[in-house]
């Protein structure tokens, strides 16, 4: 349902959906998901740190979002360990890795539109 919404919303309701009911159920359920995220992290690392709420931060989660892949289940997490990983390896470099992580977002957005699952479910399983 959520996907005939994104794709053509009117259409969606001129068919009787109840639009507007499931964009707030699927904001209600994110922020459910975001806020459990953050207490886990709390709770595992025994503090929350200002750095945790920064522009930079929820910059990175639409970066992992969009290199794993937008419409599938998996994508996400396999976006996360390709970032955190990148991260974790390019360290070294400092500031830099600021900036080659935004290459890759350039990258990502021109070349890899449905991000790293997407497309390898697209090349295996033909979908559009």
């Amino acid at each position: 349902m959520l996907k005939s919404i994104r794709e053509n919303e009117q259409r969606a309701l001129s068919l009787g959906y109840n639009v507007d009911h499931y964009k707030l159920l699927a904001f209600v359920l994110s922020a459910t998901l975001a806020g459990l995220a953050g207490a886990t992290k709390a709770i595992a690392f025994g503090l929350a740190t200002l750095t945790d709420v920064g522009w930079q931060m929820s910059g990175e989660v639409v970066l992992m979002t969009l290199l794993g892949g937008m419409g599938t289940l998996i994508g996400p997490a396999v976006g996360a360990a390709v970032i955190v990983a990148m991260q974790n390896y390019l360290s070294s470099l400092g500031s830099w890795v600021t900036i080659i992580m935004g290459c890759t977002f350039v990258v990502c957005v021109l070349l890899f539109r449905r991000g790293i699952v997407g497309e390898i479910e697209h090349r295996l399983g033909g979908k559009d």
